[in-house]
Order: C-alpha cells, then structure tokens, then sequence
C-alpha cells in the first residue's frame, strides 16, 4: 500500500523574517552605558516602558534592574535620539530608589 504524505511549506521570506523590535538598538546601548556607569552591578532584568516623541526628538525609555553585591536598585535610563538621521543625542539616568 502506497502512502501519501502531505509537506506544509512556509514561505522563505516568512521564515527568514523575525520580530526585532524598533527600540533594540536602543535598548543594547542603553544597557551598555548602564553598565559603564555602574562597572560593579549586574544587570539582571530589563523593560523597555515605551516610546515618546518630543522636538524633533524621540525618546525610548527603559528600566533596568540591577545588583551590585547585596544592593539591587532600579534605574530609568532614557535614550534621546534623532529619528531622521537616528543619531543619538543623549543618555539619561535615574536611579530608583525603594518606593519608586
């Protein structure tokens, strides 16, 4: 008895393509610089909290979580760029403290 069997084929393109959210560079180098400011902490997690635009500017905005020995903290970081030439502008830190 001869059988049949059935191959569902994805299209490559679909395949190939995956979901990098618009703020992952920002998000590399936001945890990078955190990292240069804080050489001693690790960072243990991470959110990206969203996206604002302002003159011209838009700002992705993040919350790292870090530890440094028995210390864990918060920090916002906010990172400035420019979307048409998507140059950066400046980082901004700001750490959390219990409560915030």
């Amino acid at each position: 008895m001869a059988s049949t069997s059935t191959i569902a084929s994805i299209p490559m393109e679909a395949a190939a393509q995956s979901e990098v959210p618009t703020y992952a560079k920002w998000s590399r180098l936001a945890i990078k610089e955190t990292q240069v400011k804080y050489p001693h902490a690790n960072v243990v997690d991470y959110l990206h909290i969203g996206s604002e635009s302002e003159k011209g500017a838009t700002v992705e905005k993040f919350r790292l979580w870090l530890k440094d020995g028995g210390r864990e903290f918060g920090v916002l970081v906010n990172v400035r760029y420019a979307p048409e030439t998507d140059k950066l502008i400046n980082i901004e830190f700001q750490e959390l403290h219990i409560g915030e």
